[in-house]
């Protein structure tokens, strides 16, 4: 299931840990070594697009945080829809109030590569009780009657965390639209507990059209940036984590 490729210490180093063909496109995970880091890099390719890697994960982090930083004196119950590397679900674990994670993650193939421990935060995910790692489309089961649950077709959850498309107009999939919609939203809520979150990540900047439509649909909302070094380049790199929450309990 791929292959790999080392050179002597000094030099660059990269190893292809997976592969696999998918109805988006070529599916890869790799490490290879950062010598402007200084450390093992790992990423994820889909086709000739980026989807993650473990050199910028200050924004995957940040969602979470920033999503659950109201929580407190609660048993969370949260929902992440993209797996990825992991560091979103695992911020996730560290909040000490989450008493249930349910990760929804489209390609069976990154599951399986936390379970087998390819990916630094494999082996948390993998064993901690309180989470689970599905497999399955969130746009999908948004509108099934089976919810994001299966088991529950009914849960509603305190958090559901979104790091899927690029951006809400940088889409993975012409077919993600629609969630981005207020229709879309609109359907997200009903899964929702009263004051419930919707946290979502973009790599865009913040877009005040979206930022809207999250306010009508939701009543608040708000765009934090999120900055972090770039070593690639002199100035800091951002991230967009829009953050939407439904009305509590009258």
């Amino acid at each position: 299931m791929g292959g790999s490729i080392r050179q002597r210490r000094g030099c660059s180093r990269f190893e292809e840990l997976a592969w696999r063909r998918t109805p988006l496109g070529e599916l890869s995970l790799r490490r290879r070594w950062d010598p402007v880091a200084g450390r093992d890099v790992h990423e994820i390719k889909l086709g000739d697009e980026y989807l993650m890697s473990s050199l910028f994960t200050t924004g995957e982090v940040e969602l979470a945080r920033l999503a659950l930083a109201g929580w407190s004196g609660t048993r969370l119950e949260v929902a992440v829809g993209g797996l990825g590397l992991g560091y979103t679900a695992q911020t996730v674990l560290d909040h000490p109030d989450v008493a249930s994670l349910v990760v929804i993650e489209a390609f069976d193939e990154v599951i399986d590569w936390h379970r087998r421990g390819l990916v630094p935060a494999g082996a948390v995910l993998a064993t901690d009780p309180r989470c689970r790692l599905l497999s399955g489309d969130l746009f999908t089961m948004l509108r099934s009657p089976a919810g994001l649950d299966p088991d529950t077709p009914d849960r509603r959850f305190h958090a559901i965390l979104v790091d899927i498309d690029h951006s809400p107009r940088h889409l993975l999939h012409p077919d993600h639209g629609w969630f981005y919609r207020p229709a879309g939203l609109r359907r997200l809520t009903a899964h929702l507990n009263p004051g419930g979150v919707l946290g979502l990540w973009s790599n865009d900047p913040p877009d005040d059209l979206f930022l809207a439509t999250l306010r009508d649909v939701f009543g608040q909302a708000a765009a934090e940036t999120v900055h972090f070094p770039n070593p690639y380049q002199p100035d800091q790199a951002a991230n967009t984590i829009y953050l939407a929450h439904t009305p509590p309990n009258p």
